[in-house]
């Protein structure tokens, strides 16, 4: 089977392939790579390349298939794996293995990855229990999970004590205050749409210094609709204030907050977040460094006599995908207003590089298609020209402006494929 692939090879060194792979094992299936969605990870693995902790060393010689989101179907299953998987079966890929030499799908494997239009998943996917069903609408849904995996662990790894008793308890505070610093971009996004619809809190703040990714955020994620599950949602541009931490603790009538997620890796936003957080407030470090060495500082006053917590989670595992693929089949999640960008395979090299200055929430690439990177408010003014632009445009507005599995569908069936 020959694929065309996107592939690393060193820091900054990625190029656009066709290459044959090799004939499956019988504990291994082939996989139609429909969908993936770039992921800023994916961005800190180009940029250090083999220094980066999952890129092998010897990439160089043997190049890994990038991207990590992917969803797609099975076109081919080994015949050790008959009765369990089969041909046509959706699928994602939890890319997390947890193995001890930290080689993971999109990083360090030369056959599987999520920018390509086929992949192996060999036998340490499925041993891990990492390839999923999914039956899902939409495979950008599916390529979503991956991502809204990793905040739902971060939701899960939040905990709380009660110290009269010493009681322990897991998550954020169901019905109280929480807050998402830097949390315009996706997977802020992601965290809004969580603590209303999963985690049950009744005040949602999310803090940018971008006024541009607020208003989107705004729109895609209306205050109006966690009204209606009985939250209240604030997207606060922080900017301008003179003293932000005491304009963000007035949104609680001054009670300050009960959890805290920092989105971007800047130290000054964890100490923001620590002035925040109410007694036993705890806080989540979410955003990944690109550097090796980032030195903070909190009130170990606070930690001590407060019960201040600090965590950081990254990643996450098998039970969080079942999780979010629960959440979005049973329609109490629905991740579309993540997506705000849609492409083709060949520009996915570009989109990546660009994430160097964010622009918009996230990017789906629909792998077999040759389209430039659209952003989903723009397909108004390219469908005066183009008939299929024209109609995602509408199946867009009709969607309230988020990406939707009607929209997906007609691209997959009109825009032009790639040619090897």
């Amino acid at each position: 089977m020959k694929t065309t692939a996107v592939r690393l090879y060193g820091a900054n060194d990625l190029r656009i392939e066709s290459f044959d792979l090799p004939e499956i094992g019988p504990e291994e299936c082939l996989m139609r790579v429909v969908s993936d969605t770039v992921c800023a990870s994916t961005y800190k693995a180009v940029l250090q390349g083999p220094r980066h902790k999952r890129v092998p060393e010897d990439v160089g010689e043997n190049p890994v298939i990038v991207g990590h989101e992917m969803c797609g179907e099975l076109v081919q299953v080994g015949s050790a794996l008959a009765g369990t998987w089969k041909v046509g079966q959706k699928v994602v890929i939890q890319p997390a293995l947890k193995t001890p030499d930290g080689h993971d799908p999109g990083y360090s494997f030369p056959h599987i990855g999520g920018n390509t239009l086929y992949a192996v998943v060999p036998r340490i996917v499925l041993e891990k229990g990492c390839l999923v069903p999914f039956e899902g609408e939409g495979y950008y849904k599916g390529s979503l999970v991956e991502a809204i995996g990793c905040v739902l662990r971060a939701f899960k790894g939040m905990y709380h004590t009660d110290y009269t008793s010493y009681t322990r308890t897991d998550g954020c505070r169901k019905g109280g205050n929480c807050i998402i610093l830097g949390g315009a971009g996706p997977m802020g996004l992601a965290a809004a749409e969580l603590a209303v619809s999963y985690a049950g809190c009744a005040k949602v703040v999310v803090t940018d210094l971008n006024q541009q990714r607020l208003d989107y955020a705004a729109r895609v994620c209306p205050p109006d609709r966690a009204a209606e599950k009985g939250a209240e949602v604030y997207f606060v541009n922080t900017s301008g204030m003179e003293n932000p931490v005491e304009a963000l603790r007035a949104l609680t009538g001054g009670e300050g907050f009960d959890d805290a997620f920092v989105m971007v890796p800047v130290p000054a936003l964890v100490a923001q977040a620590e002035e925040l957080l109410r007694e036993d407030g705890c806080l989540n470090f979410f955003a990944g460094p690109a550097v090796h060495d980032m030195p903070g500082s909190l009130n170990l006053y606070r930690v001590h006599y407060d019960g201040i917590h600090l965590l950081g989670t990254a990643g996450s595992i098998p039970e969080d995908t079942r999780d979010v693929i629960r959440l979005i089949e049973e329609g109490q999640l629905d991740p579309s207003g993540m997506i705000s960008h849609i492409m083709g395979l060949r520009a996915v090299p570009d989109a990546i590089f660009a994430m160097k200055t964010p622009d918009g929430a996230k990017k789906v690439c629909y792998n077999a298609l040759d389209i430039p990177c659209i952003a989903l408010e723009d397909l108004p003014k390219l469908g005066q020209t183009d008939p299929l632009y024209r109609e995602l445009a509408e199946l867009v507005a009709a969607n309230g402006g988020r990406w939707s599995p009607a929209a997906e569908k007609l691209l997959l069936e009109k825009a032009p494929r790639i040619q090897p």
